[in-house]
Formats: structure tokens, C-alpha cells, sequence
């Protein structure tokens, strides 16, 4: 069993920056696929970002491409997606993933933290 942590999230106004963070507690983090989502009231889960193991590999929703970047740090166990150039429609709670098997599928998911974009 894996848990997951986010943190980072809040109220920021449009072209502002926030980092979120994910711990995890697994014992070997450096085996899993980690990804971003998010959901925005009355819509639909949607995927965000993700990183393979090493880090090496990244993957972005076109909607984020070039604002954000995903990264993570092994020896800590925590994935980060630092967000730039903000929009209101960026307003969602985002939820970082596990997966052991690909960047499609995920077993495992945090809890969520709210970000909200201010026009």
C-alpha cells in the first residue's frame, strides 16, 4: 500500500506560480510511475502530467505543455509539478497517482489539494 500526500496548493492570481507536492510513502518510490490529475467542478477527472522512474521521461497534457513541469526527487520519496503562467481555468484540485505499470493506469491516489487561479 502506497500513501500519497499533496501540498502546496492555494489562491493565486492569473500569470502566478505555485509548486505542489506529493510524498509518498512507499519504500521504493524510485519503482513507480508518477503522475498528476486534476478535476474541476462539474467536469471530469483529467490527466495532467507524469514522470517515470528515473525522471528521465516526462509526458504533459497539451493544456499545461510549456506552463508547467513535473519532476521528482527519489531520495525524498515526493514528486513536484511546478505551475507557471497561471489561468483561471487551471482552477481544480489536483491529485497526484502511483502506478506500477504505465502512465495510463494508476493504483494508487492522493487525496487532493485545492488550486484556485483569481482572474
Amino acid at each position: 500500500q502506497v500513501q500519497l500526500v499533496e501540498s502546496g496548493g492555494g489562491l493565486v492570481q492569473t500569470g502566478g506560480s505555485l509548486r505542489l507536492s506529493c510524498a509518498a510513502s512507499a519504500r521504493t518510490f524510485s519503482r513507480y510511475i508518477m503522475g498528476w490529475f486534476r478535476q474541476a467542478p462539474g467536469k471530469e477527472r483529467e490527466f495532467v502530467a507524469a514522470i517515470l522512474w528515473s525522471g528521465d521521461s516526462t509526458y504533459y497534457a497539451d493544456s499545461v505543455k510549456g506552463r508547467f513541469t513535473i519532476s521528482r526527487d527519489n531520495a525524498r520519496n515526493t514528486v513536484y509539478l511546478q505551475m507557471n503562467s497561471l489561468k483561471p481555468e487551471d482552477t481544480a484540485v489536483y491529485c497526484c497517482a502511483a502506478s506500477t505499470r504505465s502512465t495510463r493506469e494508476y493504483d494508487y491516489w492522493g487525496q487532493g489539494t485545492q488550486v484556485t487561479v483569481s482572474s
